[in-house]
């Protein structure tokens, strides 16, 4: 069983400020599945480190207020297109990203607002079948794969 897994979350330096999302208990997973890492955001030709981005009236914009919604877009599809090829039915993803968030992403005014929502590969993915778990979702994945 093949699941696709937000890079951070496994320990690549791709998050907007450089850093990572590392979660030991997801990186565990790869002595029982193939883990499919995938960044977006990087996909869609952003730099890291880059500035922040959140949705706001279904654009993307970043903290200079920048629409980088092709860009995001464009990394969604590539996501899309390599978890089509590896035939991936499940993904874990970094919830709040504006790229991956599963049940909440911020809510575009830069204040560390949430919201309830979808980021822009999440809905991609979710609209092809391919079931989201938010990165604290873990448990609840394994019971449905069990």
């Amino acid at each position: 069983m093949k699941i696709l897994v937000s890079a951070c979350l496994l320990g690549e330096n791709c998050k907007y400020n450089g850093k990572n999302n590392f979660k030991q208990l997801i990186v565990d997973l790869a002595s029982k599945f193939e883990l499919v890492p995938i960044c977006p955001e990087s996909f869609g030709g952003l730099s890291i480190p880059r500035l922040p981005s959140e949705i706001a009236n279904d654009k993307v914009i970043n903290a200079s207020d920048i629409d980088v919604t092709f860009e995001f877009n464009n990394g969604a599809y590539k996501a899309l297109q390599i978890a089509l090829d590896k035939q991936v039915k499940y993904a874990i993803l970094k919830e709040k990203s504006p790229s991956c968030g599963v049940h909440y992403i911020y809510d575009g005014t830069f204040t560390g607002q949430l919201i309830p929502g979808q980021g822009i590969t999440t809905r991609l993915l979710e609209a092809n079948g391919i079931k989201c778990f938010a990165d604290t979702e873990i448990d609840k994945l394994l019971k449905e794969l069990a």
